[in-house]
């Protein structure tokens, strides 16, 4: 195995580089694997542009931790297993593996409880100095990080897919979707298009995805929703109030990014309704926070992460339950990075982006 890789380096907001470094080396526990596929998030792409939540404000310290290599959809070939891990992780040398984005530190009070993804040292691949990501040729898996086997039937640019579908199911189990609600996803990209999968298992009485882009609304309808709306094309929420006898829809997802999405919600959902905001805003959210209270009394949740979901990722992925050759639309070699960061960031071109090192 070579001693050194080809790997992207964020320096900064709009600096990242490909670079030469040190494949990394593994202790105890630890895992490390040979990255077969990654994908660019939105995430990704804010931080590149420099949103406030990863490189600070005048209220707080940033989150992203620069030089870091990126990458937090990911899905390698175990090349070297530390002692002890293939016994932990049930993996051996050739298995596809994947890890879940956040690897926790296992001692202080919310990962003693069990609720590890809101680990306050909250290391996540891609962004941390514990926890470089997978823009690069090799890839280690830290000890205490919680690991998957992949089936081998599924292909790796479909592998990297697993982490957002789990993030998209653990906001749709924030949802607390009842059988025959009327559920909204506001949002077709890959998370939004995930979160539709996983709720047409929860059988509501009609699910209703949004988005400004036709292409998007029609891989909505493919992976399992009712009805599509378009806001270029008419009035959203009066549509949804129509078609719900003026009462609003039961469950509101955001998963589009936009504050416009947030205040589209609030106007669109029911009294005693369950708002699920899953976005990372790039700028802060205004709100009328009556409508919360005092007007509709709606139960808001947050999503964050995809614990406890990556092996109902996997089986879905397994089962076909989504159109993924229609929806990871780029797979580009690891060198044409900025090209992918790019296609995400036009958003016109491309579903899912992914890098193949």
């Amino acid at each position: 195995m070579a001693e050194r890789m080809q790997a992207v380096v964020c320096r900064g907001p709009r600096d990242y580089r490909l670079e030469e470094w040190d494949v990394p080396a593994i202790g105890p526990g630890e895992v490390l694997v040979r990255v077969r596929s990654v994908g660019i998030c939105a995430s990704d792409l804010k931080c590149y542009l420099g949103a406030p939540l990863f490189w600070g404000d005048a209220r707080r310290i940033g989150y992203c931790q620069p030089p870091v290599i990126p990458g937090h959809e990911f899905v390698g070939e175990v090349v070297a297993l530390g002692e002890g891990a293939a016994e932990e992780y049930g993996l051996a040398i050739g298995d596809l593996a994947v890890s879940e984005q956040i690897v926790p530190c296992w001692q202080c009070r919310f990962c003693r409880r069990g609720q590890y993804w809101m680990c306050m040292v909250h290391d996540i691949y891609g962004f941390r100095q514990r926890t470089f990501g997978a823009m690069a040729e090799y890839l280690r898996f830290p000890r205490g990080a919680l690991n998957h086997r992949v089936p081998t039937g599924i292909a790796p640019h479909h592998a990297a897919f697993i982490e957002p579908l789990a993030c998209s199911i653990h906001a749709v189990q924030r949802g607390e979707i009842e059988f025959g609600d009327v559920v909204v996803i506001a949002g077709a990209g890959p998370l939004g298009l995930g979160m539709i999968a996983a709720a047409r298992l929860k059988h509501p009485g009609c699910l209703i995805a949004i988005d400004l882009e036709d292409d998007r609304l029609a891989l909505a309808r493919a992976c399992g929703a009712d009805v599509v709306l378009n806001p270029r094309h008419e009035d959203v929420v009066a549509t949804v109030q129509h078609m719900t006898e003026g009462y609003g829809c039961d469950v509101y997802i955001e998963a589009t990014g936009h504050p416009a999405a947030v205040e589209q919600g609030l106007a669109m959902i029911r009294k005693l309704g369950t708002f699920v905001e899953f976005s990372v805003m790039r700028e802060p959210v205004t709100v009328d926070w009556t409508i919360i209270g005092d007007t509709k009394e709606l139960n808001i949740h947050g999503s964050h992460l995809g614990p406890y979901c990556y092996p109902i990722a996997i089986e879905m992925i397994a089962a076909g339950r989504l159109p993924l050759d229609r929806i990871v639309t780029h797979q580009l070699p690891l060198h044409d990075y900025q090209a992918g960061i790019d296609l995400v960031a036009a958003g016109d071109r491309s579903v899912k982006v992914t890098l193949t090192p």
